[in-house]
């Protein structure tokens, strides 16, 4: 993990509901400013204490990396395609990524740390206040733990095994050594059980707009990390428990992604209602003088069947030089203000997907009627007939591109799925002629192994 911040004694910032967290290797006794407080006053209370774990949802890095893990890994598979000339987005596409490719550096594994530092000192501060209710102590660290282990999900899933980093000092993780796949996913899971355990039904805060975590978002999650270990019994136990809650419903194509969508189990809320995803869409310079930056492969639009509502309402297209781009389109509103406030936040967990992983985990366990009907929920949204697989072989086949053509643009998801159903060779290389199988797995940025010699780089990079 970077050695970073270590002159001053690290403060945090209470402000609104974004507090940046830091914590502190005391070489220099520095005052305080006038508007920062200790640390041990930041969990004083459980207003100081709430207002501190909020920041986990409006941080920079969390927004970031959660982007960039949707971005880089659309380009790394079959799905997005970048028009500008960035050498380092174009190592994505062509699946040739250098160990000093910038954006892994920052976005898939700086600011993942970033967050999980800012996990380890709240979990650290609630469990050492005395001033915090028991109540508050169970959110606020069930809270802390979802969000670590989202952030390792997806590093394990771009890297493989990396450091686990549980210190609240930072620097006595700086040169811990990767731990193995199985050991980074132990520790996600032991970290989304607690949250389960800890964390209630019920939404805090506001609670119509899903906003903050509760057992049916961790669950969610812990569904799908079951899905990706082939545990397949415990997927579905999971994923039921989320489906059955009777809480979440499927909404309309069109009203999938608006904030007070029945269908979503947690999204990051924004200021004034436009969801960091919709750029997206956006042109990579103003007045439309270049193409969008991210597109859609034109072959991705030929999988939608005919009458598919998924493709009319979730990708639209623009032209540039004569040439047809197809866009993501799942977030409508592009630009908010306090006078024209926007409808959508960023949708991390939503029903459908648990649906999905059901209808995986029921096809994995050859229950066939199940997954068919699972699989069903998804067709009948989407304006399509009931599906006409019946073998295991082809009820998987079906599942696998019913969640290319529903989770697309969506955190990784195509990425991953290639990699963990043994698909990436298959896909990836007739479209691609750079692409070897060792690109599963992304270089352990080379700033990380300068500093640590403790880390060891993955198969296929120098």
């Amino acid at each position: 993990m970077k050695i970073i911040y270590m002159l001053f004694k690290k403060v945090m910032v209470l402000a609104l509901v974004a507090t940046a967290l830091t914590s502190c290797k005391k070489f220099v006794e520095a005052d305080l400013a006038t508007n920062l407080i200790s640390r041990e006053n930041a969990f004083a209370s459980d207003a100081s204490a709430t207002s501190a774990t909020l920041s986990l949802y409006s941080y920079f890095p969390t927004i970031n990396s959660l982007q960039y893990v949707s971005w880089l890994g659309g380009l790394s598979a079959d799905e997005l395609q970048n028009t500008t000339s960035t050498a380092d987005l174009i190592q994505y596409s062509q699946n040739v990524i250098a160990s000093n490719n910038g954006f892994s550096q920052i976005y898939l594994w700086d600011y993942p740390y970033q967050v999980i530092r800012e996990c380890n000192l709240i979990i650290d501060g609630v469990n050492k206040s005395t001033g915090i209710s028991a109540s508050m102590k169970s959110q606020l660290t069930g809270e802390a733990k979802f969000f670590r282990a989202m952030m390792y999900f997806n590093m394990v899933n771009y890297f493989g095994g990396v450091p686990i980093s549980p210190d609240p000092t930072e620097l006595n993780n700086a040169r811990n050594p990767r731990a193995s796949v199985a050991e980074t996913y132990a520790q996600i899971l032991a970290d989304l059980k607690d949250a389960q355990n800890l964390l209630p039904t019920t939404y805090a805060g506001t609670a119509a707009l899903k906003v903050r975590a509760n057992k049916w978002a961790v669950t969610a999650l812990l569904a799908k990390v079951y899905l990706y270990n082939k545990d397949y019994v415990n997927a579905e136990t999971e994923a039921t428990k989320v489906i059955g809650s009777g809480m979440y419903s499927m909404a309309t194509v069109g009203n999938t992604f608006i904030n007070s969508s029945p269908e979503t189990i947690l999204q990051l809320s924004s200021l004034f209602g436009a969801s960091a995803f919709s750029t997206y869409r956006t042109a990579s310079s103003a007045n439309n003088v270049a193409p969008p930056g991210y597109v859609l492969y034109n072959n991705f639009t030929k999988d939608f069947e005919l009458n598919d509502s998924r493709k009319t309402s979730w990708v639209d297209s623009t032209t540039f030089n004569a040439i047809k781009y197809y866009r993501i389109n799942k977030y409508k509103v592009q630009t908010a203000t306090a006078a024209t406030l926007g409808n959508e936040y960023t949708v991390l967990f939503r029903l459908a997907e648990l649906y999905l992983i059901r209808a995986e985990a029921r096809a994995q366990q050859t229950d066939i009627a199940g997954a068919q009907s699972d699989l069903n929920m998804i067709r009948t949204r989407a304006g399509l007939a009931n599906t006409t697989a019946s073998t295991q072989a082809a009820v998987l086949a079906a599942i696998a591109k019913e969640r290319k053509l529903e989770l697309f643009g969506e955190f990784g998801n195509r990425w991953f799925d290639l990699k963990r159903t043994g698909a990436a060779d298959a896909v990836l290389g007739p479209l691609k002629t750079t692409y070897k199988t060792t690109a599963q797995l992304f270089p352990i940025p080379l700033a990380q192994i300068n500093l640590n010699n403790n880390l060891i780089q993955n198969p296929g990079y120098n």
